[in-house]
């Protein structure tokens, strides 16, 4: 899959001028790099565009367009740059339990994906599609000792179906979502992204969600609020109107924003869901 892949331009879309060894300090910086210039953004699932998750595609978007993704697009670059490098990769999807409890609460489809990649001879979870929930830093894959990052601590804890993934606010742990094992094909990235770009009661059909986090800011969209958040959790909030989300969108994830978008923008500065098919069929 990686063999016709251009690490230069990959290397110049997210302004990354290190070597290109299979080692953590090179991962390090390919993934410190890689989040703080390719925002995670859903915008064409509301715009009713679908998502491509072919390489071609994924390139096409978000290193040729400079345009951001979502997961299996974040992802999907991500792994074909470090195949490409020589990292032993491996990518499983997940079930999302963010807000959720897994004790009591009814298991949702697997619509995540994320990386498990060998370096310096461990094992690190590497996740630069799932938001702001994620530091910009590989997380040991293990289930002993938690990591501790610039953005937190996070741990992996056995379950029944594979690993819990939570993260640690103000004392307690939560959870972000259960890394499922079993022998994924590449079929299944198909069907789950399927699912995540066009089903209704997928959360990317109905919500402004984008994020670009480096070191020591995160940057945030969730429909009509920005806010800018540093790793001690001190926050800035602004509520936006449409031509405020659109100059955010450009200035604050370097985005430029498309005439087809401008109904979304007055709806979500209006404080509305995005659910008008009629509008979403203008995209």
């Amino acid at each position: 899959m990686s063999q016709a892949f251009d690490l230069d331009c990959y290397f110049q879309r997210i302004d990354y001028r290190g070597t290109a060894r299979p080692t953590l300090s090179v991962l390090r910086d390919l993934i410190r790099h890689h989040m703080a210039q390719i925002p995670f953004e859903g915008i064409d699932v509301l715009m009713n565009r679908g998502i491509r998750i072919d390489a071609a595609g994924i390139v096409q978007k978000l290193v040729a367009e400079k345009r951001g993704g979502y997961c299996f697009e974040q992802t999907g670059l991500m792994r074909l740059a470090l195949e490409q490098i020589g990292f032993p990769v491996q990518q499983h999807l997940a079930r999302v339990w963010l807000r959720r409890n897994p004790a009591s609460d009814t298991p949702g489809a697997a619509t995540h994906t994320s990386l498990k990649v060998e370096a310096d001879g461990r094992l690190w979870l590497v996740d630069v599609g799932f938001g702001s929930f994620m530091p910009v830093e590989p997380i040991a894959w293990q289930t002993d000792t938690p990591t501790v990052t610039g953005w937190g601590s996070y741990r992996l804890v056995k379950t029944g179906n594979g690993l819990l993934l939570s993260s640690q606010h103000e004392g307690e742990w939560r959870p972000l979502y259960e890394i499922l094992d079993f022998n994924w094909q590449p079929i299944d990235f198909v069907i789950a992204n399927h699912y995540v770009a066009t089903h209704p009661d997928s959360h990317f059909r109905h919500d402004l969600n984008l994020a670009r986090t480096t070191a020591g800011e995160r940057r945030t969209i969730a429909g009509n609020v920005f806010r800018r958040t540093t790793p001690d959790g001190t926050s800035t909030t602004e509520i936006l109107d449409a031509a405020g989300l659109a100059t955010s969108i450009e200035r604050e994830f370097g985005l430029v924003v498309q005439p087809q978008w401008q109904p979304m923008l007055q709806s979500f500065a209006a404080g509305r869901i995005w659910n008008d098919a009629e509008l979403q069929a203008k995209g």
